[in-house]
């Protein structure tokens, strides 16, 4: 606030006295000079003294002469270095998200920060993002991606499913991206099937974006048969799984998310029982695997018969 402030008297006034800043700041001489340095060397402020006048000035302020301005935006320290840390975790998240658009604001942060601050490289040394099963995306194919998403245009992919090893051209229009797991998703409207499907993106071999503007889709209808079940598969839920696990292991399952809808609740010997909604049971099959003997499927029956016959089948493999 302080440079505006300095900046507004500048402006008033055909120069203005080291003495006049500080009664109107209310701050003392150390202050003002740090002030008018930061605002000369940092901001580039065309601050000059004027031993005549015996005050400071703008340099250039006759007819046609450019007119300096003040960044329009500002943040304090705290601010700049979140700004810094926002941008190191979506790169972590995909690299080339945000990429040379904001490059120049970053070196502004750091700039502002100043050359004593080493504000961005302990960001880098003092967070870690790790992904375990992160399956790469090249940065320029998530870029016209995402162009697609934003701009409201069609896409034309070659998309590869892994179930059958066949690739299928296909031209959909981009609802929504979304990164689960350390993976990215691209939910879409697939006009080869007439119907909302949800692509992984490492898996959509080439992209082109197409000037035709995408078909849209209502959020509602878009969480209601993409996010209603369980995991990343699509489909409204149907069924309700009811997992329970030991005590040892609900101290830390019980505090998870494993759905928005999901209920709980503790038993008397501290065992916690979990109430998840699905439709499709391939992501909750692993989920539920992962936990070994410390869960039980409780119900349906369906489901609880298939997570026994995988571990019959394990267990196969472990049998001299």
């Amino acid at each position: 606030e302080r440079f505006y402030r300095i900046d507004r008297m500048l402006r008033q006034r055909r120069s203005t006295s080291l003495e006049a800043m500080m009664e109107s700041l209310g701050v003392s001489r150390a202050t003002v000079k740090r002030d008018l340095e930061y605002l000369r060397d940092r901001l580039h402020a065309p601050i000059l003294w004027d031993r005549s006048l015996r005050g400071y000035r703008y340099e250039d302020k006759g007819p046609g002469a450019v007119r300096y301005s003040l960044p329009g935006l500002w943040f304090n320290a705290d601010e700049a270095r979140a700004l810094l840390t926002m941008d190191y975790l979506l790169a972590s998240l995909q690299p080339g998200l945000l990429g040379a658009r904001v490059e120049p604001l970053k070196a502004r942060i750091r700039e502002l920060l100043g050359s004593k601050d080493h504000s961005a490289d302990e960001v880098v040394r003092r967070i870690r993002v790790l992904h375990m099963a992160a399956r790469p995306v090249a940065p320029a194919h998530f870029e016209t991606i995402a162009s697609a998403v934003l701009g409201r245009r069609r896409l034309r992919i070659d998309h590869y499913n892994r179930a059958t090893d066949r690739t299928t051209c296909r031209e959909v229009s981009p609802q929504r991206l979304v990164h689960y797991r350390d993976n990215w998703y691209l939910d879409a409207w697939c006009h080869m099937r007439d119907a909302l499907r949800s692509f992984s993106v490492d898996a959509i071999r080439s992209a082109e974006r197409l000037e035709r503007p995408a078909s849209e889709v209502a959020e509602e209808s878009l969480d209601e048969e993409l996010g209603a079940g369980y995991g990343i598969f699509a489909g409204k839920a149907a069924q309700s799984a009811v997992l329970r696990f030991t005590a040892e292991r609900a101290r830390w399952v019980a505090r998870e998310s494993w759905h928005p809808r999901q209920r709980g609740s503790f038993e008397d010997d501290g065992g916690y029982v979990l109430r998840i909604p699905y439709a499709d049971d391939r992501e909750l099959v692993m989920d539920i695997l992962r936990y070994g003997a410390d869960v039980e499927v409780l119900a349906p029956d369906s489901l609880r018969t298939r997570v026994r016959d995988i571990l019959k089948r394990a267990r196969a493999r472990y049998v001299d």
